[in-house]
């Protein structure tokens, strides 16, 4: 046996029971509507970012074309190399540099340069080395010690 069937919305009041169904619809579609609109927004704001960024990249390549477009600015006149002394000594004093591979002190160098430790001989290789100091061919350290520049 069965018990009394509970009333049905539909045969009470069918108007009732349509209305509800519809609200229900609708607010399921609004829900829709404004999460499908906060993506429009996050999506919208993002292609203006990329947007934005492709512009810059753009305008980065026009500047770096038209740079490189212009005439170039005329190099400025490198130094002549200093030249060395023409006389043998200096090439000798350069070749003993060459050799030691080091700085040097012009005792050390008349020592190579196999002078005999006058005073008079020290003075005249001190003499070449501050020339060719002068000349940017040696470069003195420290007072009395000389050495080749590093390029």
């Amino acid at each position: 046996m069965t018990g009394p069937k509970p009333p049905d919305m539909r045969q009470s009041d069918p108007g009732t029971w349509l209305l509800d169904r519809i609200d229900a619809r609708e607010h399921s579609l609004t829900c829709q509507i404004e999460q499908t609109q906060a993506e429009i927004d996050t999506l919208t704001a993002r292609l203006g970012e990329l947007s934005e960024q492709v512009e810059h990249l753009r305008i980065s390549r026009k500047t770096l074309i038209s740079l490189a477009e212009e005439d170039p600015a005329p190099p400025e006149p490198a130094e002549p190399p200093p030249t060395v002394p023409d006389h043998p000594a200096y090439q000798q004093i350069l070749a003993a540099f060459d050799e030691a591979g080091s700085s040097l002190r012009a005792r050390d160098l008349a020592l190579a340069l196999d002078l005999p430790l006058s005073q008079n001989n020290i003075q005249n290789v001190r003499a070449k080395l501050k020339r060719l100091a002068s000349r940017g061919i040696l470069v003195e350290t420290e007072p009395g010690l000389f050495a080749q520049p590093h390029p």
